[in-house]
């Protein structure tokens, strides 16, 4: 109420009579301190400049603390629901307070939209909204998505000091995983520097080699008859001495419920096709415009062992293997994309930009648990750029109930106190 303003059903007057105006709410304090700061009000004939403090309860002030704590000694004004204590100041000056009472049809209304359900609490109310308000808030959550995926790409490049194909290495190898091993993807690509490959780049089976004992997955006594696996193992051996590499735990990998197809083992194969042919992708990226140029760019197929093997040991009979359309979709939403906003950011080229979210709404909705839940609220999941919102607003805003920063929340909880 206090950040937005929602104020008009209140009487300006602090408890002890004196007129108030609210100039300047101030900047919300999300850390330890006041609630508010920086605010700007009218008490009575003076102007005051600096914090608001907020309690349901005037007493809570006691209850949490806040006596003698010198963050607060620059408090201007006391806003409570319930004035059931006098405050003052370390000198025994009383902090002017405003008695700011809830209204029952807000409070029903917040309580309502943070209940905990399968579905979006409010999603019945959506259809009330005007198309274009929803058009736009789902616009913002996608970029709001990129812009958190580019914080960590950004973070990558500041550690490897600008090196943007070292960070779209590490950003290509997450997003490999499929969701369900990002994790050890990133750690192995972490864990084994580019430079490393790119001086064995025209060997595709010390590539593998690399990954394959970097990842943790060459255990010396398993599969003696499997004279790849043994080849494998001993080579890493050597590039690990040579490098001074320390494995990954090769716990980290989850096979549960995986077709053999999305197998690590056939994700870091396919990742070794891309390094030996030599990676400068990132520059590469920068000039594909739509889906069809980057299914042109991955266009990779597995040889030899792995045309018939999808793990080590197993023998399987002989397919094509390539990256499928799908996983091609899923490297544009969680790689390509963010690694061009990324750089749109850092070089301040709004081209990319456009080209990052034109690739996403070229692209079908994703379908998972989340986004169906989304779109049972009455909100239109046609493309990957919807779907990418959707996630956005129930990560960010649904499921820790902060409807108070959602744009739809506000518009709801707005109507309650007008």
């Amino acid at each position: 109420m206090w950040e937005h303003r929602l104020l008009s059903h209140v009487e300006h007057t602090t408890t002890d009579g004196q007129s108030i105006e609210v100039i300047d709410p101030g900047r919300r304090n999300i850390d330890a301190g006041p609630d508010f700061f920086n605010a700007k009000i009218r008490i009575g004939d003076r102007v005051w400049a600096g914090n608001v403090e907020m309690h349901l309860r005037a007493s809570d002030w006691h209850r949490h603390g806040h006596d003698g704590d010198e963050a607060y000694n620059t408090v201007i004004l006391h806003v409570v629901a319930d004035d059931d204590a006098r405050i003052c100041r370390a000198g025994g000056e009383p902090i002017p307070q405003w008695v700011v009472p809830v209204p029952e049809k807000l409070k029903a209304e917040y309580e309502y939209i943070t209940s905990q359900s399968d579905v979006l609490p409010c999603g019945e109310r959506l259809t009330d909204l005007p198309p274009l308000f929803l058009t736009d808030w789902l616009t913002s959550l996608a970029l709001e998505r990129l812009q958190q995926k580019s914080e960590r790409i950004l973070d990558w490049l500041d550690e490897r000091q600008g090196a943007w194909e070292e960070v779209c290495y590490i950003t290509l190898s997450r997003s490999m995983g499929l969701g369900i091993n990002n994790d050890a993807f990133e750690r192995l690509a972490r864990s084994l520097p580019l430079i490393f490959l790119q001086k064995h780049a025209d060997s595709l089976f010390q590539i593998e080699a690399f990954l394959f004992g970097q990842a943790g997955l060459l255990y010396p006594d398993r599969y003696p008859d499997d004279g790849y696996y043994q080849r494998m193992i001993r080579e890493y051996k050597f590039l690990q001495n040579k490098f001074s590499l320390q494995p990954i735990n090769g716990d980290s990998w989850k096979f549960f419920r995986l077709r053999p197809a999305n197998f690590p083992h056939q994700r870091i194969a396919l990742l070794a096709q891309l390094i030996h042919r030599g990676f400068n992708l990132f520059a590469r990226m920068l000039e594909c415009v739509d889906e069809k140029s980057v299914r042109e760019l991955l266009d990779i197929r597995l040889e030899g062992y792995w045309e018939s093997h999808y793990t080590f040991g197993v023998e399987s009979p002989t397919q094509n293997k390539t990256l499928g359309r799908g996983a091609v979709r899923i490297l544009i939403i969680n790689c390509v994309a963010p690694l061009l906003y990324s750089y749109a950011v850092r070089t301040g080229s709004d081209a990319y930009v456009e080209r990052a979210m034109h690739m996403l709404e070229e692209l079908p909705a994703e379908d998972n648990r989340i986004v169906r839940r989304v779109a049972q609220g009455h909100i239109e999941i046609r493309t990957a750029l919807d779907s990418q919102a959707a996630i956005q607003l129930n990560n960010a805003y649904c499921e820790p109930h902060k409807c108070l920063y959602c744009r739809i929340g506000h518009r709801l909880l707005s109507r309650s106190v007008k």
